[in-house]
């Protein structure tokens, strides 16, 4: 079993009519446990994709496997036993009176009995900090914690591959930081996540492995590492690397930075390593007299070409 992708996608295509084609000839594996990032332009099919997974929408050609399941010979309903997805509008997710009945929901209609409901519920909130507001109208609260609630009624139902498109779209950094910090402690917990975003930064903080899609098709794959090495093929994606990616690529071009830095402790990791280097001071030159002439205009010495002790020369006045 542990062999067996998470998600298997062969040769997928999806289009509206036989004119208009969608998106074409997808290949993709997720492992057990992987935390994959999707980057993208807008329209680029990152969305699109997820719907196809999940049983949304379904494909006009190849085949989805989860857990070595052809999806063909599923419902909605099975797949969302092993897929959970949280929607980049999660508050159209969102629709009892309290955070406690959003989450029992599910699972009083798959016949739960009462005390296993509470049980799970109260399990589930505490698990990403919404106990405390299981009484709360859920559109009332804060994005943070709205999209915490959307969290909370997918884990009750036990999937363990999660797919979130947009977790943190118009959340505050404090928002973003906490939604964050319960995904990668999910990951921690062995649940495979597959999310979407546009902060390239959290791709890179967090996943293990990025998915670049452009015109609805998966344009470039690898670690967060081996894609944001590819200058090239991301300004052919219309995608820009994180600052501090582009500030480790602009030192290289004068410190010999074996590659781009991803995150700013991996940065300065580097330039310590750098600087440990070059404890040992430079050897003093020996010059050869023959070398050294006085300067015409007596401002200095001119050593192979470079004019030392020479005042800085004004640029000319335009």
């Amino acid at each position: 079993m542990a062999d067996i992708p998470a998600i298997q996608i062969k040769k997928l295509a999806y289009h509206y009519s036989t004119s208009r084609i969608i998106m074409d000839k997808i290949n993709v594996t997720v492992k057990e446990n992987d935390f994959i990032a999707i980057i993208g332009q807008n329209g680029s099919g990152k969305t699109t994709l997820l719907k196809l997974i999940s049983g949304l929408l379904r494909q006009s050609k190849g085949d989805i496997y989860i857990r070595g399941r052809n999806t063909r010979e599923m419902d909605v309903a099975e797949i969302s036993g092993e897929i959970g997805f949280s929607m980049q509008e999660s508050d159209r997710q969102l629709f009892e009176s309290t955070v406690y009945d959003e989450v029992a929901f599910a699972l009083k209609h798959r016949g739960m009995n009462e005390n296993d409901v509470k049980a799970k519920v109260e399990e589930t909130l505490e698990a990403v900090g919404l106990l405390d507001k299981r009484d709360v109208f859920p559109l009332s609260m804060n994005r943070a914690d709205r999209v915490k609630t959307v969290f909370a009624s997918i884990l009750a139902m036990g999937p363990r591959i999660l797919m979130l498109d947009e977790p943190v779209a118009g959340q505050d950094k404090r928002g973003c930081r906490i939604i964050m910090d319960i995904i990668g402690e999910l990951h921690r917990q062995n649940y495979t996540i597959i999310l979407v975003t546009h902060n390239l930064g959290l791709a890179v903080e967090f996943a293990n492995r990025i998915i670049v899609m452009k015109d609805a098709m998966v344009f470039m794959e690898g670690t967060p590492g081996e894609i944001f090495d590819r200058t090239g093929d991301l300004a052919i994606a219309k995608i820009i690397p994180p600052p501090i990616t582009r500030l480790s690529q602009s030192l290289r071009k004068q410190i010999p930075l074996e590659k781009y830095a991803l995150m700013p402790g991996e940065l300065a990791s580097k330039l310590v390593s750098l600087k440990h280097k070059s404890t040992t001071p430079p050897q003093a030159t020996k010059l050869d007299p023959q070398l050294i002439h006085k300067n015409p205009e007596g401002a200095g010495a001119r050593v192979g070409g470079e004019i030392r002790g020479s005042p800085p020369t004004e640029p000319p006045d335009h």
